[in-house]
């Protein structure tokens, strides 16, 4: 699962999530937009916010229902659990576990 932050129109950032299904990964894609602007999408978006410049700190409640109304599998809940208690076991877990820290990697687009 990608949740990029790209540019929009007229320069307002995007937030959108998408490859919902694969869920072996989780990482944060960024367009050629400054930190500040990737945090405050992040932030509007109610999705996390940017750790540090190249770490991001994504809620989990929050990413859950903005991909599960994409997801295609019938056992998309039970993956998405998996991934969660995964990146817990590896100390991937912040604020009480209820967000995930995330590498951020270029955007594709950028």
């Amino acid at each position: 699962m990608i949740v990029e932050v790209i540019g929009g129109t007229d320069e307002v950032p995007e937030v959108r999530v998408a490859d919902v299904d694969d869920l072996a990964r989780l990482h944060l894609a960024v367009g050629a937009l400054t930190d500040e602007d990737v945090d405050r999408a992040l932030r509007e978006a109610g999705l996390g916010r940017l750790s540090e410049g190249d770490t991001g700190l994504l809620d989990v409640a929050a990413l859950r229902a903005a991909a599960e109304p994409q997801a295609t599998a019938d056992d998309w809940a039970q993956r998405f659990d998996g991934m969660v208690a995964q990146a817990v076991e590896k100390g991937w877990a912040a604020d009480d576990g209820a967000s995930l820290q995330v590498h951020v990697e270029p955007a594709a687009s950028a």
